[in-house]
């Protein structure tokens, strides 16, 4: 598999605090690649970086082996095929679910404000084309039934679906998830983490942030551990959970058993 997305030598600085130092690892094609660590080791700030939202003090980030996404705007970013939810659920609360997938599907849109004005007939049959799009992305998420219904009033576990399916609807090449699951129960965990096999099985390669040991164990091909701002593992699932670094930094007692 080819990298898919390469992070280089990269360095983030928060004033006199550095964040992250000297990080580098790749995102192969068709996998999903999974960043843990205890808090405050950089995995989010690394997802900021890579999309747009943090300038790296140093380093370099490329898409697709040549593309230098580093000065590129975060709209800018999403338009070449990376696609991120964030940690804390972002949605919008006073739309309904449909009209969250429509906002999600702008970027796919080819209106302009004059023909929005002139009424052209391609408005209105676009229109009805990116609605029916909506409605399927909700169907393959679970939320079909909800889409009338305001993004608000949804449940915990539904408003992050709903986040997952707007990003979807940007039609991803790499999908950036920080913390999905966090907040839901084990059952919608374990419903979360078949619907992340089905996203998979549609050739978008997953880039994920989880504490959920049993998630990331679950459903990832590889495994980068961070550790104050720096990786201190890359492996397999099976490696991470055997590497006695990733243990005392991170799993905790509960995992020496394995190293034995």
């Amino acid at each position: 598999m080819s990298p898919l997305l390469e992070v280089k030598n990269l360095s983030v600085r928060f004033g006199g605090l550095l964040a992250i130092e000297d990080l580098s690892f790749e995102v192969r094609e068709g996998e999903v690649l999974s960043l843990i660590g205890p808090n405050g080791a950089g995995k989010t700030t690394a997802f900021n970086a890579i999309t747009g939202y943090l300038a790296p003090a140093s380093g370099e980030i490329l898409w697709r082996g040549t593309r230098r996404l580093n000065g590129l705007k975060t709209h800018q970013i999403a338009a070449q095929g990376l696609v991120r939810t964030f940690q804390k659920t972002s949605v919008f609360g006073g739309r309904s679910a449909l009209d969250n997938i429509l906002i999600g599907l702008h970027l796919r849109g080819r209106q302009t404000p004059l023909a929005i004005l002139l009424r052209l007939p391609y408005v209105a049959r676009e229109e009805r084309e990116l609605e029916t799009e909506a409605g399927r992305i909700l169907q393959f998420v679970g939320l079909g039934k909800r889409k009338s219904e305001l993004a608000s009033g949804l449940p915990y576990g539904e408003q992050r679906l709903l986040e997952v399916a707007i990003a979807l609807a940007a039609k991803p090449q790499l999908l950036l998830l920080d913390e999905p699951v966090s907040g839901m129960n084990p059952s919608e965990t374990a419903s979360f983490m078949a619907k992340l096999a089905e996203i998979r099985a549609l050739g978008i390669t997953v880039l994920l942030v989880e504490h959920d040991m049993k998630m990331v164990m679950g459903v990832s091909d590889r495994v980068v551990c961070l550790s104050q701002g720096r990786i201190i593992a890359d492996g397999t699932p099976a490696e991470i959970q055997r590497d006695p670094e990733v243990i005392r930094a991170y799993l905790g007692e509960r995992y020496k058993h394995v190293v034995r």
